[in-house]
C-alpha cells in the first residue's frame, strides 16, 4: 500500500473491525441483509469454484489458478487471513495473469459497504466479503476461486447460490472455539459448503470426517467425487500421476514442497475435469510447475533476514499452526534432509487458540533446537510456554524477546554445519517474517 489511499484504507479496516463485538460471529442473515441492499453482487459473479477445508486450501486454490491461467482464462481469487496487506485477499483475473486490488478500489468498495451497512451489527470478514463480492461483480472474468474463511456452512463465502465446482480438503481439528472439538461436527461445517448438482470434490479424509460428508453430500444432491474411489493423485518415479474415469495425466511434480501437496493438486485438476473444463494438458503441466502460495515450505533465497544467519544457512517459512499441519510441514522437511543434510532449527510463535503441543511435537526427533518468538496478535502465546511445550516433547528449546534476535542467536548454537532454520507456526508470523524480509507476496 502506499499514498492517500492506502492511509484510508487502513483506516476503514480497523473502523470495520468495531461493527461487531465479536470478530467471529457465524451466520449468514446479517450479510445477506448488507447483500441485498448492495443489489445482490452475489448473484453476478463469474463461475465459482467454492473450496473448504482445514489444510491445504490456499495450495489447492493456488494450483487452480495457476493452471486456469495456463490455459489462457482469466481468474478471480479471494483468499484469507492476508500476510502483509489487506489487499492481497482480493486478487482481479486478466489475460495473462491478474493483479491484486488498487488502494483506490478497495477504498471505494469498502466505503460503500460501510454506508449501505448504515452502522448495523455485522463481522469484519463478513462486511469485507460483501467488498469482495461488489469488486468482482464488477469485473468481467472466466472463473471465481472461493476460499472458505472459516467452517464452511455459515461461512461469508457461502452466500454465494450457485458454484460450477466444490472442494473439501482434508479436515482435521482446528477452531475449536468456533467449530467444537468434534472432527465429526468440524465435517459437518465443511459440508456445509455442498450445493446440489454440483461436483464436490473430496480429498482424503479421516473415515469419519469422510462418511459425514458423503452422506451431507447424498442429502443435497451433490455429485461426489472422492479421491481414492473416483479419482486418484500420486507421486511415481517423481512424477505426479493423476487418474479418473476420463483417463490419466503424467504430469511434473507440484512446485509446492511436501508430500501432501500431490494431495492438494489432484484435488485441483479433479475439480476441473469433473466440473469440464476444457483444460489442455500442457496447462496441467505449467500450472503445477509454477503454482506459488506464500508461506507455505517457502524457501527465503534472499532478503535481510537471511542475512542474519550465519553464512550457507538455509530459511524457511510455513504458516502451519495445527496439528495436521505440523505433520505435513515436518514429513516435508524429513524429505529435504533424505536429500540434503542440516541440522534443523526451529523457530516458533504461535497463538493461543491452537494446539501447540500438537503442533510442535510433530517435529520430535528431527529438530536440534527450537526459539519461541512472540507473535504480533493479541492472541499470542508467551514464548516461554512455547519453549515448554517443546521441551516437554523432547526438543531443546528457548524463548526470545523477537523474530530477530531468534535470527542471530542461530549464530551462537553449537551446530557441526549451517543449519536449516524454519520459522512456522502462525500465519501472523509469516506475514511478520516476509514484511520484515522485504518480500511480501505480489
Amino acid at each position: 500500500m502506499s499514498g492517500n489511499s492506502a492511509d484510508q484504507a487502513r483506516e476503514l479496516i480497523a473502523r470495520l473491525g468495531q461493527l461487531h463485538p465479536k470478530k467471529i460471529d457465524l451466520s449468514l442473515g446479517r450479510l445477506e441483509n448488507l447483500l441485498a441492499r448492495l443489489g445482490n453482487p452475489e448473484r453476478k459473479l463469474p463461475p465459482v469454484i467454492h473450496v473448504a477445508g482445514t489444510n491445504g486450501k490456499g495450495s489447492t486454490v493456488a494450483f487452480l489458478r495457476a493452471i486456469l491461467e495456463a490455459a489462457g482464462l482469466s481468474v478471480h481469487v479471494y483468499t484469507s487471513p492476508h500476510l502483509v496487506n489487506f489487499n492481497e485477499r482480493i486478487r482481479l483475473g486478466a489475460k495473462g495473469g491478474g493483479r491484486i486490488v488498487g488502494d483506490g478500489e478497495l477504498v471505494g468498495a469498502l466505503s460503500e459497504c460501510e454506508t449501505v451497512n448504515r452502522a448495523d451489527p455485522i463481522t469484519f470478514f463478513e462486511i469485507t466479503t460483501a467488498a469482495a463480492f461488489l469488486i468482482f461483480s464488477r469485473h468481467l472474468a472466466d472463473v471465481l476461486l472461493l476460499e472458505v474463511g472459516l467452517g464452511g456452512r455459515l461461512d461469508a463465502t457461502n452466500a454465494i447460490e450457485r458454484a460450477v465446482a466444490t472442494i473439501i480438503t482434508p479436515v482435521s481439528i482446528d477452531h475449536t472455539d468456533f467449530l467444537g472439538s468434534s472432527l465429526i461436527g468440524i465435517a459437518a461445517e465443511k459440508a456445509g459448503i455442498l450445493k446440489r448438482n454440483t461436483p464436490a470434490i473430496i480429498a482424503r479424509q479421516d473415515k469419519a470426517a469422510l462418511e459425514v460428508i458423503e452422506r451431507a453430500g447424498r442429502k443435497v444432491g451433490a455429485k461426489l467425487a472422492v479421491s481414492g474411489d473416483h479419482w486418484h493423485a500420486h507421486e511415481e518415479a517423481g512424477r505426479l500421476v493423476y487418474s479418473d474415469d476420463d483417463g490419466l495425466l503424467d504430469l511434473p511434480p507440484p512446485r509446492l514442497l511436501g508430500a501432501h501437496q500431490v494431495e492438494n493438486a489432484g484435488c485441483a485438476i479433479a475439480a476441473l475435469r469433473f466440473s469440464h473444463f476444457k483444460i489442455p494438458p500442457a496447462a496441467f503441466e505449467t500450472g503445477l510447475a509454477s503454482a506459488e502460495w506464500p508461506a507455505r515450505m517457502q524457501r527465503l533465497s534472499s532478503g535481510a533476514l537471511l542475512a542474519k544467519l550465519p553464512a550457507g544457512s538455509e530459511l524457511w517459512l510455513d504458516g502451519g499452526h495445527n496439528a495436521a499441519g505440523g505433520q505435513a510441514v515436518a514429513a516435508s522437511l524429513a524429505g529435504i534432509e533424505e536429500r540434503v543434510s542440516a541440522p534443523l532449527v526451529l523457530i516458533v510463535g504461535m497463538l493461543n487458540t491452537k494446539d501447540a503441543g500438537g503442533f510442535i511435537s510433530s517435529f520430535a526427533g528431527i529438530a536440534r533446537h527450537l526459539l519461541a518468538v512472540p507473535v504480533n496478535s493479541e492472541n499470542a502465546r508467551a514464548p516461554e510456554e512455547i519453549a515448554a511445550l517443546a521441551r516437554q516433547a523432547g526438543i531443546s528449546a528457548e524463548a526470545g524477546p523477537s523474530l530477530e534476535a531468534a535470527l542471530l542467536r542461530v549464530r551462537a548454537l553449537d551446530l557441526e554445519s549451517p543449519p536449516r532454520v524454519l520459522i512456522t507456526g502462525s500465519l501472523y508470523l509469516a506475514g511478520q517474517v516476509l514484511e520484515a524480509n522485504g518480500t511480501p507476496p505480489q
